[in-house]
């Protein structure tokens, strides 16, 4: 009995050691692995020159409109133009019943031809009267008299002579042509009414559609930036003013439409105010832009956006939109210094140009800055970068890259085996 109790003990003990060994044995060592730094993509800013615009609002109107009146009164005989087509300086639009003009002038011929002969006798008499007078045939009173009879003859002709003008003048504006080169609006009467009676009847109007005129306002402070860049150029070129207005003639205008991206509409500045309007603190300004076409690209009343370049900076810093953050602080950016380690930098930005935002401070020409994976860094951390062009993140080569990726490629016709029945 003792000695199965000693033996049981025994198994007992020996399986105990067993189990220790095995567990001591899966046992493993906790320490802690320090995880990868987070990948990121950098890139050097992109240096290039700058043009620095002011950008407005502004609206176009027609170099040129006019509206062409009745000049003469009587019924409106012929209209000789489609509305909202091209006529042409000079082209006949209306007829207005030439009949009375016609013979008003005949009239003021015929005066004036009667006003010749009363000229001719009374010259002829006073000829006759101061060879009388010379042999003392004559007396001189009849000289004086033909005399002032000859002056008073010359006098009727002129007038005669001016009622015949007048009565050329009135018939030729029974045709009523275009004073200018544009587009001719609708006859706002029609043919048969009685116009020009008491005052001028508008027939029509007539735009001029090219060149086109953008007026546009200039605030104060912009105004004297401008000032001082256009006084500028006026001194290199010269003080004259031809060389003034060559200078203006330098000066390049931008314009875009509601629907248009960017400003593909090109123009100079043309004309400013004589001074500003204190109620406003803004002078008008205004462009022209070539506007050729049937229908034209631009049209009297649009509103527009217009952009007026003032300077150029050379050796300019630009970087991606995506790659600039805000806090409190402000705008800034994360940099990878030389360790890979991250730092933020406060910077002041300028004007976006293709997609890119000029840095005006507080970035260097040879900083890595991060473009992708900035969610995933933190200032003082280290991360793992990977090195791209900043000029592969413009707007422009952003599009021509989408275009590419989205352009199908051509698709291939199976061939058949099969023979036709």
């Amino acid at each position: 009995m003792l000695f199965i109790e000693g033996r049981r003990g025994l198994s007992f003990g020996l399986a105990g050691i067993v189990l220790a060994l095995i567990l001591a044995g899966c046992e493993e060592t906790n320490t802690y692995v320090e995880p990868p730094p987070p990948k990121v993509t950098v890139a050097q800013p992109l240096i290039q020159e700058v043009t620095d615009y002011l950008e407005f609002t502004g609206s176009t109107v027609a170099s040129e409109r006019v509206d062409v009146p009745a000049r003469v009164s009587g019924v409106l005989q012929s209209m000789h133009f489609t509305p909202g087509t091209i006529v042409e300086a000079g082209e006949l639009l209306f007829i207005i019943d030439p009949k009375e003009y016609k013979a008003q002038l005949q009239a003021a011929q015929a005066e004036l031809a009667a006003a010749h002969a009363q000229l001719k006798r009374a010259e002829t008499e006073y000829q006759r009267a101061e060879r009388l007078f010379k042999k003392q045939a004559g007396s001189e009173s009849d000289v004086v008299k033909w005399q002032g009879e000859r002056d008073v003859a010359r006098a009727a002709i002129q007038r005669e002579q001016a009622r015949v003008d007048r009565a050329k003048l009135d018939l030729g504006y029974t045709q009523v042509t275009a004073p200018i080169t544009g587009r001719v609006g609708r006859n706002q009467v029609d043919v048969g009414n009685l116009v020009g009676e008491g005052q001028a009847t508008v027939l029509t109007d007539i735009t001029r559609y090219d060149p086109m005129y953008v007026y546009f306002d200039l605030n104060e402070r912009d105004l004297l930036r401008v000032m001082a860049i256009y006084k500028k150029r006026v001194e290199e070129k010269g003080i004259d003013s031809a060389a003034e207005s060559q200078v203006r003639a330098e000066i390049p205008l931008y314009l875009g439409l509601a629907d248009e991206p960017g400003f593909p509409h090109q123009g100079v500045f043309d004309f400013s105010e004589s001074g500003v309007d204190p109620e406003t603190g803004t002078i008008r300004l205004r462009g022209v832009l070539q506007n050729p076409g049937m229908p034209p690209t631009l049209i009297p009343g649009l509103f527009v956006r217009v952009r007026l370049p003032i300077a150029q900076r050379p050796d300019m810093s630009l970087v991606t939109e995506r790659a600039i953050g805000a806090d409190q602080s402000g705008r800034f950016l994360l940099v990878v210094n030389s360790e890979n380690i991250i730092e933020k930098r406060n910077i002041q930005q300028g004007q976006l140009v293709d997609g890119m935002r000029v840095i005006e401070e507080g970035l260097q020409n040879d900083d890595w800055v991060v473009v992708n994976g900035i969610q995933r860094a933190r200032p003082g951390a280290k991360v793992d970068p990977e090195k791209t062009e900043m000029a592969s993140l413009t707007a422009s080569a952003r599009g021509q890259a989408m275009a590419a990726k989205a352009k199908p490629a051509a698709a291939e016709v199976p061939v058949s085996d099969e023979k036709p029945e």
